[in-house]
């Protein structure tokens, strides 16, 4: 039962008068615009934006909040209030946080702003923020530090904070991004009640989560917006439904031909094997006791609410989290604290998650994006061989993207970023191919192509996959084992 914030919720202080883009030319970047906006939103108005990656729906969406350079046409009628929920916002606030960071100058390593802080920071709405810590189960968190937050979790404090600021209208990109499937109907019911208060745009790469009291749908293609229909025109609805769902043709995975780089595991041992582990933050215990082994080729899919410790247990095998060595964990033939280096345990690995990607912050170009995994590293600091190159072209090929191949990465959209980095991940054939949720941020026919990757990779006898997501229509055929946390 989800419970109800009909006393809590309120209108802005001012009506939302029309929005109206009127040939409007908005410019975010040297390479990419928004072209010739032709676009109303009346009050009483619950719009829904969508299509590929890389057409402009987050960008469109910004500009309601003000983003891009207006060079022609105009808009009337801007918010003055606006609460934003994305993934921009997201790395904006982590950003923030690492700016703030003197652990460089202290003995002391950062945890970043409390989330009681977080909460406060803009809320105008005690009522509101006290219902909605309630509902999210906030209060064991309420100390800890924002950047000991899983993305889930980092979510939920963005959708607080954007809906306790008395916003005149809500923008929300992704909204049930990285949410797993408990919160998603609460988010989806809090947004309803809220619809009939505040304007409300919305950005969808998933056609089938648009919500029921969704009244508009825009669809953008190339920087543009091509099609507009009513939710109530159902033949239109599914006429736009089925063009966001074209089929790929089947897909092949590029070959590495580089395995001489990495030395050979013994097949006979785990490639991973944790005893008894535990992930305690000071009173606060994220997991204990816990068994687990990894078999070569033995494809695992992780699950658990947000906050269980999914991230957190896959950065003990990376070696990307300080207790890795209060722990028992052995890991492609080495125990961990026994001299090996972090090199000597990447090597094996290749990892797409939301957290490289905000470290990822590099611009480089696309094609080099994708050689730096024979190299684990963020950005290129060797020498590509002609073979790395031709490796990164097919990939870059079979991603649709061959043509941006000298693009600077960080000028992409989120859900180019990260096909690019799942490219990243899995260019080296590696023996553990960790990917946690890498379908965030993409759109239906991307994700298909993803999920296809990821079936054949299992299907295959280098590598062995282990899998995190919360949708469970996101199954792989070949992943058979399972663990869940939480």
């Amino acid at each position: 039962m989800v419970p109800s914030l009909a006393l809590f919720l309120r209108a802005a202080d001012a009506p939302l008068n029309t929005i109206e883009f009127m040939r409007a030319t908005l410019r975010f970047s040297e390479t990419f615009s928004l072209i010739d906006i032709k676009w109303r939103i009346e009050p009483g108005e619950i719009w829904a934006i969508t299509g590929a990656n890389g057409s402009g729906k987050s960008a469109l969406a910004a500009a309601l909040a003000g983003v891009g350079e207006l060079t022609a046409g105009s808009i009337h009628g801007f918010p003055s209030n606006v609460g934003v929920v994305s993934l921009e916002a997201q790395a904006e606030l982590i950003e923030r946080e690492r700016d703030r960071d003197d652990s460089d100058f202290t003995d002391k390593i950062s945890e970043g702003t409390p989330v009681a802080e977080m909460l406060d920071e803009l809320s105008v709405n005690p009522g509101l923020l006290a219902r909605l810590i309630e509902i999210f189960r906030f209060a064991p968190l309420m100390e800890r530090g924002f950047r000991k937050l899983s993305t889930g979790e980092t979510r939920k404090i963005l959708i607080t904070r954007a809906l306790t600021c008395n916003p005149e209208m809500l923008v929300l990109d992704g909204p049930f991004e990285g949410l797993d499937a408990e919160t998603v109907p609460l988010v989806r019911k809090i947004l309803r009640q809220q619809s009939f208060e505040t304007a409300m745009v919305l950005v969808f790469n998933r056609f089938d989560e648009i919500p029921e009291f969704v009244t508009n749908i825009a669809y953008l293609e190339n920087g543009t917006i091509k099609h507009k229909v009513e939710t109530s025109d159902i033949v239109a609805v599914e006429d736009l439904s089925q063009l966001l769902h074209l089929k790929k043709a089947d897909v092949e995975i590029p070959k590495a031909d580089l395995n001489d780089k990495v030395p050979v595991l013994d097949d006979s041992t785990p490639l991973v094997r944790i005893r008894n582990a535990s992930i305690r933050y000071g009173d606060n215990t994220v997991f204990k006791d816990l068994d687990w082994c990894i078999e070569p080729q033995q494809h695992w899919q992780l699950t658990g609410p947000n906050g269980s410790g999914k991230t957190c247990l896959l950065n003990l095998i990376t070696g990307d989290h300080p207790q890795c060595y209060s722990n028992d964990i052995f890991v492609f033939g080495f125990q961990r604290g026994s001299g090996e280096s972090i090199w000597d345990i990447k090597q094996y690995i290749g990892y797409v998650s939301t957290a490289l990607q905000w470290e990822y912050r590099v611009s480089i170009n696309l094609a080099n994006v994708i050689i730096s995994g024979f190299y684990d590293s963020i950005g290129l600091y060797n020498k590509a061989s002609d073979t790395e190159k031709q490796i990164a072209l097919q990939w870059l090929q079979l991603l649709g993207l061959e043509s941006q191949a000298d693009q600077p990465f960080n000028r992409l959209s989120y859900g180019d970023q990260r096909l690019l980095l799942i490219a990243r991940a899995m260019v080296k054939h590696p023996p553990l191919l960790i990917l946690d949720e890498p379908c965030l941020g993409l759109d239906d026919i991307n994700r298909q192509m993803v999920l296809a990757l990821i079936e054949k990779i299992c299907a295959g006898s280098e590598t062995t996959v282990l899998y995190v997501n919360h949708h469970a229509e996101d199954k792989i055929e070949g992943i058979e084992q399972h663990l869940s946390l939480g």
